[in-house]
Order: C-alpha cells, then structure tokens, then sequence
C-alpha cells in the first residue's frame, strides 16, 4: 500500500545516501529544484547514522545503490536506460552498475525447479553445477539434458524475489508522489513516469516465461544475419520462476586480451556489433536493450553470441522511419533537414522557429564532426542535444530514450575492441540501406499496398460504421450521473487526509 508507513524506507534510503556522499551527487545529477534538495538532506542528514556503508572503493552513487539491495540495483540499471532524467554522466556511471551477488543455496534452486517443472531435477538434468553467475533477480545454472545430452543454461529467480520487489516498488511509488507534490519544478522529470517504466520492466524479468519469449522472437528476428546468434529456449524447461536456454560458448567480448590471443579480427568484430545493432533497431524495430560487453561473447568462429534479455527495446515502423532520418541528416550535416523531421513527426512544438532548431542543432552536430575518429562520441552528442531539445520544448519520448542510450552502450563496446573506429562511417551503410528500402517509392508503393487491405478487410463495414458516427454526432449529450453521497463522503475524507498529510509535511520548511 502506498502510504505514509514508506517514510521509514526512504529515510533509510536517504541516509545510506548521506553516509555514502552520494546525495549531493545525485541531486547535482538530476538538477534538482532547491527546495527538492531541502527535503532529501532534511530526511537523509539527521539519520546519517542508519544508512548503509556499502563498498568504499564505488564510485558514490553507485554504493549507495549496491548497498541497499537488488530492487535499487536493478533500479539503478534502469535509470541507466534515461540520461534525460539523470543526466549523461550518471547515466553512464550507472551503466557499469554491478549486482553481482552472493547465490543461494543449489538445493534451494533444485527444489524450485521441480516444484516450477513439476519433476525431480536428477530426471531432467544428468548435469546441474553450482551457480556460474549471480544477479539481482536469478543466477544461473550449467547444467546437461537427461534426454537429448545437450549443455543449457538454467536461469532460476531468487527466491522470494517478487515479494521484496513490490515492498521497494511500494517505496518508490510513494517517494514519486511525494517528489511531485513538494516540487512542482521536479514534474519535468516525470517522477512517476520514471517509476512506473521501471515497475514494467521489472515486472516482466520477475516472469521468465516473458524473457524466453523474448529470446525466441529475437532468435527469429535475426536468423539471417551473418555470424551472430541468440540461444533459443527450451520451452519445455522453462516456467515463470525458470528459464532453460542453449549454453552460449564463447570468450566475453568485454576481455580484449584473450580475443586478440585467440585471433579474432577486433576491428571486425568492432563495425559488426554496431552495425548489427542499427540493423536490429532499424529492420525489426525490437533490440537487444541491454547489449553490454557482459551480456555478449565471441563463439570460436567469430560469431558473436547475445544473451540475457530482460530488456529489449520496441519501437514502432514510422518512428523507425524518423530516426533513421534523424540520423541520416547529421550523417549528411543536413541539419535543416533534421530539424525538419522533428517538426514534421511532432516532437518539436509547432510554435518554435524551425530556423533557429536547425542553428541549434549544427551547433550541437559540427564540434563532433571537427574531431578525429577517435573522439567522435555519440555520448557527447547527445548530451548536446538533450541541452537543445529541452530548450526547444521538445517533449521526452521514451522509445527513443532507451534506443539511444543503447546506441551509447553499444559505442562503448565497439570503442573497446577497435579505439579507432568511426562510429559515422560505420553507421553509414546501415542506415542507407534502411532509407533506400523504406522510404523511396518501392516503399511508398508497398505503404498504399498496406493500405489497401486494411480498407478492403473493412470494407463491408465502412457503410455502418460511417452512419454510426455521424448519428452520435447528432445525438444531444447526456450528464453524467449525479455522485452518490457515499461516493461524495469518500471523496471529502479522501481530500482531508491529503491537506492532513499536506500540512505535516509542510512543516518541514
């Protein structure tokens, strides 16, 4: 329940905060409205005391977080996921957020196993190891097919995980509230918002059956592109608190050392990440959201292998259209034309100067391209363009969001195998192939094409449904049902707890 009974959380919280030093960083982060920063201090700095000490040798914020437990873990990852909220440089600060835990007990997971897939693990496995990882939300298992002798994967959720889940979920939701209630200032952020995508995205790893899906329509998505895999599913393992998936083996993409040792082609290996990237977000419009150098490895014939995908990324085909647009405009320092984009899919208000957006946005393109390969950043120029966009009242689309921030990460990883790379040049053919296939006039035929079913399915129906609309125009609107008294009693008992709970906290000041 949302209530007031989270305050003893969020002191803990924003005492853990203080003790770590990381309150005034996070604040400074967000550019939080002063009297936002009052309240954190007034409930962080008095309970300094009762606030966890977490590992010395992280980085402020992200002790904090890894010391108050998995929900803030994953938390933090996901915040990872909005520069917008909390800027570039805590984005990028919590993007390397480690919840590598302590695992349960084998036997625990073994007796959640067979309760989940009905059976004895010994009859379904011939193999079960310890833990090989462990997460905030599950760890995982190598294990051998009784029936087939086959290596898997078994990803098993912690257990009780839900549960302490929806307590901190409960926490946040009411500090949201709350956020928004003393600051008005703060509602650019969207508190709330924030919130409820992470309860979404949370929610959907707390059923692995979700993630399993995910991995087979990704598997499908992508069963053409040259030299990269995705383990497929063992749906028959698998169960809302167990996945089983095909093992991925392969050296991490993260140590360079041991692929150089091993002969791969870094630089190779550097332009197919991003370009597989683009060509996922681009073609399919679902991607892997998460593709950091720990959730990718290196098969021994050069095949990249994703995995893990908790978070996966969605955008529709016309938003696809206009991000590659986008794209291809700075590709091309065709920046009226980007600006342009903009105004025409409405993300910019129509009342702002598409000259002066244009300005802004060579301003925010040139200095990147007046450096040297290897200081082109698409971090930097992102940074830019939020200043920019939220200048220009450009309204937060969280789509995008996630696929440029992934596009951040997946920069980082490619930086990491070949420094030298040009992120532009090997972007390029990508997003050309996109424009040339999906908008010039083979695809303006295929659109009318679409179109032309979708009326012809309706076509019987377009006579009724026609008449229909234009008999409730000519209908005289009815008033709403008078409020019963009871339904008015709760209403003003509803309203005097909220000035109650008001006036308390506005003694704070």
């Amino acid at each position: 329940m949302r209530g007031p009974h989270n305050i003893w959380r969020l002191i803990r919280t924003g005492a853990t905060f203080e003790r770590t030093g990381a309150m005034r960083e996070a604040l400074e982060a967000m550019d939080a409205p002063p009297r936002l920063r009052l309240v954190a201090r007034i409930m962080g700095w008095p309970f300094k005391w009762l606030g966890y000490k977490g590992d010395p040798a992280l980085p402020p914020v992200t002790r904090a977080i890894t010391a108050l437990g998995p929900a803030y873990i994953k938390f933090g990852q996901v915040l990872s996921t909005r520069p917008d909220v909390v800027g570039p440089d805590l984005a990028n600060q919590l993007r390397v957020l480690q919840d590598r835990l302590p695992p349960f007990p084998t036997e625990v997971a073994k007796a959640m196993i067979a309760e989940e897939l009905m059976r004895p693990v010994d009859a379904l496995f011939s193999e079960f190891s310890e833990p090989v990882a462990a997460a905030s939300i599950a760890q995982v298992h190598q294990a051998v097919r009784a029936d087939t002798g086959e290596r898997v994967a078994v990803k098993v959720l912690r257990p009780g995980i839900e549960k302490a889940f929806r307590k901190d979920l409960d926490a946040f939701h009411f500090a949201a509230a709350m956020i928004e209630r003393l600051s008005p200032a703060s509602r650019r952020l969207r508190p709330s918002d924030v919130i409820n995508h992470f309860e979404g995205t949370v929610l959907g790893e707390l059923d692995l059956r979700l993630e399993a899906a995910a991995a087979s329509q990704f598997a499908a998505n992508t069963a053409g592109d040259a030299h990269f895999r995705v383990p497929q599913p063992v749906w028959s393992l698998s169960g809302r608190s167990v996945m089983t998936m095909d093992w991925a083996e392969g050296i991490p993409m993260g140590d360079v050392a041991a692929l150089r040792a091993a002969g791969h082609d870094l630089v190779a290996l550097s332009e197919r990440v991003l370009q597989l990237f683009l060509s996922h977000a681009l073609r399919d419009g679902y991607f892997h959201a998460d593709m950091h150098q720990g959730n990718l490895k290196v098969a021994e014939n050069g095949d990249i292998i994703a995995f893990d995908f908790g978070i996966m990324g969605q955008i529709d085909e016309y938003t696809r259209r206009v991000y590659a647009e986008i794209l291809m405009g700075f590709i091309r320092r065709d920046y009226r034309r980007v600006a342009e984009v903009h105004f025409e899919a409405g993300y910019v208000p129509a009342d702002r100067d598409v000259n002066n957006f244009a300005l802004a946005l060579r301003a925010v393109g040139e200095p990147i391209f007046g450096m040297n390969a290897t200081q082109i950043s698409m971090a930097r120029l992102l940074a830019y363009l939020f200043e920019v966009t939220e200048r220009f009242g450009m309204e937060t689309r969280t789509e995008l969001i996630l696929l440029q921030r992934t596009m951040v990460v997946v920069e980082g990883v490619a930086r990491s195998l070949n420094p030298a790379m040009n992120m532009w040049e090997t972007a390029r053919p990508v997003v050309e192939t996109y424009i040339r296939e999906n908008l010039g006039p083979k695809a303006a035929l295929r659109d009318m094409r679409r179109t032309a079913l979708v009326l012809g399915h309706f076509g019987p129906r377009l006579p009724s449904l026609l008449q229909g609309l234009l008999m409730r125009r000519d209908e005289p609107k009815q008033e709403p049902p008078p409020r019963s008294r009871s339904a008015t009693a709760w209403l003003v008992l509803a309203g005097g707890a909220l000035v109650a709970v008001g006036a308390m906290l506005g003694q704070a000041f």
